[in-house]
């Protein structure tokens, strides 16, 4: 059993009812019936068609692959409940994220998003960073592939106070002092923030982890060993709620290159897909929550001088094992609930209870288009600019489902106008009228504040309802963040 990246061209994906459904027959159709689907990203488009990359296990033979969980697994969720505001923070992992995209930094956007919500569910991609993790107490860490499903409405997530957490890391015959380092890690967790760690595996034959990166930039990965690991944890599942991950990632190009290429060049993080590849196959296997520190790949990086570096990667600098903030988000994430509409729980968070997702802008995924199908409100943050070239327009949004703000600043006011019941049209100023419809007899005609206008077409408003505001929609699924007066 291995995990592998696949490259496809989907064609025609956005002309059926359900781009949920096209994307998955699309993706069937083309990687085979031995192949699961683990991780599924559009990257942009070209005159083929949309450009996809996914990262999926192959098995031995149909029959295995027929016994796995589906990723498009999808339930639409009954009516959305109110009581509490719950948005959803996703920054893709391994696509170059200007906010998020390097080591922890964008715990400061989700805090500030965290303080206008009652709860924020988010991926350890979001808050990790090496030694460091400062999310808010209202966070809930969650790993992606468990987002992916709770959006999809097929889990539920539970609150608790502490899990039983299980590490795994592996021996290093190359490296004798990091299997030393991580179990002193786990200690000092144990030692400072109480966690439940009573045990730690140490594989003999440890995983084969290998970094990558795709035509598009996008980093992915290659694993190999697969089977011995999950032999163990499905062994010892009753003994943990949360597994810790520390193993060694191989890069795809020579070690100290690789990071004096990361610290000075910038790019995208280089173990973060492999990574998210890992969790996403351990999490969907085994419903736990679960997380992935890389040990060091070389004894020769402890001798290397990297100067004064960008500040989003300084975390990583001054990290040995890069394990610690895996075990803090880990100690409360949140318990996964399987069939969670069975008998209703008001402890529970499902699909029902989630009111938006923010995602960077250009950013198309399992997320997305569940949340597209969900009608749950997507807000796109333009300045975290990234590797994936989509146009979130094409999509069928609904008018006002898709909303385009210019910064975490203004999506964190957007959060807030939502969950107070503010239009944000009504703080504009000057404020537009609204858009009087009037039939006569024998014709129809539309007016805006009583003056006589065409009628709209296909969901579009007249010139003199809508001003012309940048990016706006020819199909009215677009509702832009700030509008500006018409000239």
């Amino acid at each position: 059993m291995k995990i592998d990246s696949h490259h496809l061209t989907i064609k025609s994906w956005l002309r059926g009812a359900s781009p949920l459904a096209s994307l998955q027959a699309s993706i069937t159709q083309a990687c085979g019936d031995s192949v699961t689907p683990l991780r599924v990203a559009v990257v942009g488009k070209n005159s083929r068609g949309h450009l996809c990359e996914v990262e999926a296990v192959d098995h031995a033979s149909k029959r295995k692959a027929a016994r796995e969980k589906s990723i498009f697994t999808y339930r639409q969720r009954g009516q959305a409940r109110t009581g509490a505001f719950n948005a959803v923070m996703l920054i893709p992992t391994g696509v170059d994220c200007a906010i998020g995209g390097h080591a922890g930094d964008a715990t400061p956007a989700a805090r500030l998003l965290a303080s206008v919500c009652d709860n924020l569910v988010l991926h350890p991609n979001v808050v990790n960073a090496s030694d460091i993790n400062e999310q808010a107490d209202n966070c809930l860490y969650t790993e992606g592939s468990l987002i992916c499903r709770l959006m999809m409405g097929t889990i539920g997530l539970q609150k608790i106070r502490q899990n039983r957490v299980l590490l795994v890391t592996e021996e290093r015959p190359d490296a004798p002092n990091v299997v030393d380092q991580t179990i002193n890690c786990a200690e000092g967790a144990r030692a400072t923030l109480g966690m439940d760690i009573s045990e730690a595996v140490v594989l003999k034959d440890g995983l084969l982890m290998k970094t990558g990166v795709s035509d598009s930039g996008r980093v992915t990965g290659h694993i190999g060993r697969l089977g011995g690991l999950i032999d163990l944890l499905q062994a010892k599942r009753h003994s943990y709620d949360a597994v810790a991950l520390a193993t060694k990632i191989t890069p795809h190009i020579d070690t100290i290159e690789l990071h004096k290429h990361y610290f000075s060049a910038g790019g995208a993080n280089p173990w973060g897909g492999v990574e998210a590849v890992l969790t996403h196959w351990i999490s969907t296997q085994l419903d736990v929550p679960s997380a992935h520190a890389p040990t060091m790949s070389s004894e020769a990086l402890k001798t290397q001088s990297w100067g004064v570096v960008e500040p989003r990667k300084a975390a990583e600098i001054i990290s040995t094992t890069y394990l610690f903030c895996v075990l803090k988000g880990l100690n409360r994430a949140p318990r996964v609930v399987v069939d969670p509409v069975v008998s209703y729980d008001p402890s529970l968070l499902t699909a029902e209870d989630l009111s938006a997702l923010v995602i960077p802008d250009g950013c198309v995924g399992l997320p997305t288009l569940a949340a597209l199908e969900q009608g749950i409100p997507v807000i796109a943050v333009r300045n975290n600019t990234n590797l994936m070239k989509n146009d979130l327009r094409e999509l069928p949004f609904q008018p006002g489902q898709l909303l385009f703000v210019e910064n975490y600043y203004e999506a964190a006011g957007m959060l807030a106008a939502m969950k107070t019941g503010v239009a944000p049209t009504a703080l504009v100023r000057p404020m537009l009228p609204m858009h009087v419809f009037r039939t006569a007899e024998g014709s129809k005609k539309s007016a805006i504040n009583g003056k006589a206008s065409k009628p709209a077409t296909n969901g579009q408003r007249t010139k003199r309802a809508v001003p012309v505001t940048s990016g706006a929609s020819s199909n009215g699924h677009e509702v832009e963040a700030l509008l500006k007066p018409e000239k």
